[in-house]
Parts: C-alpha cells; sequence; structure tokens
C-alpha cells in the first residue's frame, strides 16, 4: 500500500451534476418507499439526521470522522421515533407495546450502539476512511450524496422494525419469531467475535503488516459481515408474524437483508477489502493460498487446508 502522502487524490469528473443527480434519484427513492408504507415521517427523519451533520460538521470541515456515528444516531433516532409515533404508545403511563415490538427494537439499537462504537473507535485510531477521499475532494453537492446514501440505506435496513412497531399485529410470539430470534443472536455473535478477533490480531505486534487468517477469518475471509447478514435475515423473519396480517406491501421489510447483502457484497464492503488486500499481500503465496480456499463470505464448514512454504519451494 503506497503511503498516505505519495498517493494522488483526484476528485470525480462532473462531481456537481453527478451530485445533483445521486442525490435526486437516493431521495427519490427513500421518498417513494416512505410513501408506499406509510412511514413518510421516518423517511424524512432519517434524511434530516443526515443532513443536520453534514450541514454543521461533515460539509463544512469536508471530514467523514463521524460518518459511521451518524448511522447509529440515525437507526436509534428511527426505532425511538417509530415507538413515540406508534399506536402502542399512548402516553408513558399508558403504553401497550408487545413483546415484539419490544424484542426487535432492543435488537437494533443493541447492533447498532456495538457496530456504530466499533466503528468510531476504529476511525478514531486511523484518523480517516480512504473510501471519502476522491469524494471530499470533488463538489459539496456530491459528498451530500454519501450521506442521503446513509440515509437512504438505514431506513431500508431498519424498515422491517418500523413496520413492526408502527403497525402493531400483537399476539403471543409464533415459531417465526423464536427462530428470527435465534437467527439474530447467532449473527449478532458471530459479527462481534469476528471484530473482536480482528482487533486482537491486530494489537500483536507480531502480526503487524500480516492478513488475519485465524478463528472464524479462516473459514470465510469477512465472517463479520456474514454475521450481519444473518442477523437481518433474523429480524425479518420474525417480522414475518405480522407481515402476513398487514397489506402485501409490507413484504418491502425484505429489503432490509437484500440492502446489506448487495452492498456488503457489491459497492462497500467486500470490493474495497479485496482490492486493499490483493495490494497488499497479492504477490504472497500464503495469501493466494488463503484466497482460494476460504469463501469470500458465506463460511465453510471445515477450515481450509494448512499452507506449506516447501510446498512452494518444490513448484516454483
Amino acid at each position: 500500500m503506497a503511503d498516505e502522502a505519495e498517493v494522488e487524490v483526484k476528485p470525480v469528473e462532473n462531481s456537481a451534476v453527478k451530485g445533483v443527480a445521486g442525490n435526486a434519484i437516493l431521495l427519490g427513492i427513500i421518498a417513494l418507499i416512505g410513501w408506499a408504507c406509510d412511514l413518510w415521517k421516518s423517511a424524512a427523519i432519517s434524511v434530516a439526521v443526515n443532513f443536520f451533520v453534514f450541514a454543521i460538521h461533515a460539509g463544512p470541515q469536508r471530514s467523514e470522522k463521524f460518518f459511521d456515528a451518524t448511522g447509529t444516531l440515525t437507526y436509534l433516532t428511527l426505532i425511538i421515533s417509530a415507538l413515540f409515533l406508534s399506536d402502542s404508545f399512548n402516553g408513558f403511563d399508558n403504553m401497550n407495546f408487545d413483546i415484539r415490538q419490544i424484542v426487535l427494537s432492543a435488537m437494533v439499537c443493541v447492533w447498532a450502539v456495538r457496530l456504530g462504537s466499533y466503528l468510531l473507535g476504529r476511525i478514531c485510531k486511523d484518523g480517516k476512511d480512504h473510501r471519502f477521499d476522491s469524494v471530499k475532494a470533488s463538489s459539496p453537492i456530491l459528498f451530500l450524496g454519501v450521506w442521503s446514501y446513509q440515509a437512504l440505506w438505514c431506513f431500508l435496513v431498519a424498515l422491517p422494525v418500523l413496520i413492526i412497531v408502527s403497525f402493531p399485529c400483537g399476539g403471543v410470539p409464533s415459531v417465526w419469531d423464536i427462530a428470527g430470534w435465534a437467527l439474530w443472536v447467532f449473527g449478532f455473535g458471530f459479527e462481534v467475535i469476528s471484530d473482536r478477533q480482528k482487533d486482537a490480531f491486530r494489537r500483536d505486534p507480531a502480526n503487524k503488516g500480516r492478513f488475519i487468517s485465524v478463528g472464524l477469518w479462516a473459514y470465510s475471509r469477512h465472517p463479520n459481515y456474514f454475521g450481519e447478514i444473518t442477523l437481518w435475515i433474523g429480524i425479518c423473519v420474525s417480522g414475518m408474524s405480522c407481515y402476513t396480517q398487514l397489506s402485501a406491501v409490507y413484504y418491502l421489510a425484505w429489503l432490509s437483508p437484500l440492502t446489506t447483502f448487495l452492498l456488503l457484497n457489491y459497492v462497500s464492503g467486500v470490493p474495497l477489502l479485496e482490492k486493499t488486500g490483493e495490494e497488499r499481500w497479492g504477490t504472497e503465496p500464503a495469501y493466494q493460498h488463503y484466497v482460494r480456499n476460504t469463501p469470500c463470505v458465506i463460511p465453510r464448514f471445515t477450515a481450509p487446508p494448512p499452507f506449506k512454504a516447501e510446498e512452494v519451494a518444490l513448484t516454483a
């Protein structure tokens, strides 16, 4: 990886035009889905939180430092505001939330605080997020599009819980709920353990400049992403108890795990990390062995065969 001082950051061409078009598309999608699901207030709140942070810090400072923290704030604001706007809330002395609303709301808040604090700590340590370099060097309207993107992302991912909180269907927990909650616990645990293993690996001076291939990272190159996708599938599975009672439009809740899967696999997660890995270790036989024998996201049941340096020497 080139030293940061040697990297030439090039602005995006026609950034103003692309910024206007991008913001219009992103805001149009969130408005359309908000209207279709009768959740336009939540859609507006998601946009408002991100635009507020952009206006007071990100835009003037051309800084992405609080981007991930803003994502956490957006999720928490969406869930808390939905609880207050719900028909189940009629004042603090008359709250009629069912167990499904309480459990799923708590799950999102726990996940958001845990992941947000982890990502904020990481960027405070690293100092910056290189994903935003070229965008920041371009027009402000294009940089604003990053925050519009996050507003849409947060709204779509939180959609299943927003529906359940806003349109309660009551009843005791069903088989759908139990299965969904179990999936969430499994996915959340998978994500937390993966992140902790990677942190421990990085803190060891002996591993400086090396790639991680131990723990859950021996079974998947991105086990934390597998955990995140799984926990949102779990939330949607739990929501099936309600979606079957509501209008068919509320099956749009499944956009949540679909959005998470697509963004992590094809936009902001795997492509960037795989490119970085190839740049850093692509010429190393051990890394080539790891990539060939380890699934990208969905883990295998058995660890890959160990890398043997002598085999490289024999075939060289």
